[in-house]
């Protein structure tokens, strides 16, 4: 009887789905931002707290509702302030018109290829005392580290590796981040362990691979100047003056492991240490 009024209900539905459709883009495209970064984390740990906050309305624990209310309300400056490096992030990507790009499809792990480039580099370095400093991401993000040293995204070789160490080059001074088979820069800034428990002989390598460790599930290699021994750290743990096939045994293991077990960076179960 009312053919407009049909068309008027037609294009509200019309409006609601594309309504849903940005707001799920969007969404998604901010997943990406924050993925492969420690924000991921983050995220849980506001999920968690919302999920208290929601079970405490429901089951009426007062005391705890309370104070998740409180938490709540301030969150949104809280977040602000916690997530300023991957809202910082964003804002470049759509000023350089990123934001709506797809993201490429990540390579294969590690493989063995890329261990025996590290094992290779690792020794020759340590043949001569040349220092360096290498760290492999794994399932935590390392993109906030990578943007304090030079980005490189160059093919993993022990070529490529041992020129970067070489003293008195431009990139010689700092860590290089590695993932899969990929060099993605050098020159970087890892935050130093503040453990008391660290032998005072250790230098600043070392202090930065164990620091690095304790905050992301990373693999750091060490090659000292001083005593051209190599060391290896992974979750908080150092394992000092290794052999060529010590290297590569733990590489190996550690890093078929993280292939093996992975699924998905938003799983909420840990992985198994060795």
């Amino acid at each position: 009887m009312f053919p407009f009024l049909e068309d008027i209900v037609l294009f509200e539905y019309l409006g609601q789905i594309i309504d849903i459709l940005v707001v799920t883009y969007v969404v998604y495209k901010l997943i990406m931002v924050i993925r492969g970064t420690r924000a991921v984390q983050l995220v849980k740990g506001i999920t968690v707290i919302l999920a208290v906050w929601f079970i405490s309305r429901f089951l009426g624990l007062r005391t705890l509702e309370f104070i998740m209310t409180q938490m709540v309300t301030y969150g949104l400056l809280a977040i602000i302030i916690i997530f300023q490096p991957e809202l910082r992030r964003a804002l470049e990507q759509i000023g350089r018109g990123r934001f709506f790009q797809g993201r490429n499809v990540p390579q294969e792990e590690v493989n063995q290829k890329s261990i025996d480039a590290i094992v290779k580099a690792s020794t020759y370095m340590g043949k001569r005392r040349i220092g360096a400093l290498m760290s492999i991401e794994r399932e935590t993000g390392m993109n906030d580290y990578v943007e304090t040293g030079i980005q490189m995204d160059a093919l993993l070789t022990s070529e490529l590796l041992i020129n970067i160490f070489i003293p008195n080059t431009p990139l010689h001074d700092g860590a290089v981040l590695l993932k899969e088979n990929k060099i993605l820069a050098a020159g970087c800034y890892l935050p130093l362990s503040e453990s008391q428990f660290i032998s005072k002989e250790l230098g600043t390598r070392h202090r930065a691979a164990l620091g690095i460790s304790e905050v992301t599930d990373s693999i750091t290699v060490i090659v000292s100047e001083e005593t051209g021994g190599i060391s290896l750290t992974k979750n908080g743990e150092l394992h000092r003056d290794i052999d060529e096939e010590k290297l590569r045994e733990l590489l190996t293991q550690e890093l078929n492991k993280a292939k093996s077990t992975q699924t998905s960076r938003w799983q909420w179960g840990g992985k198994k240490n060795g």
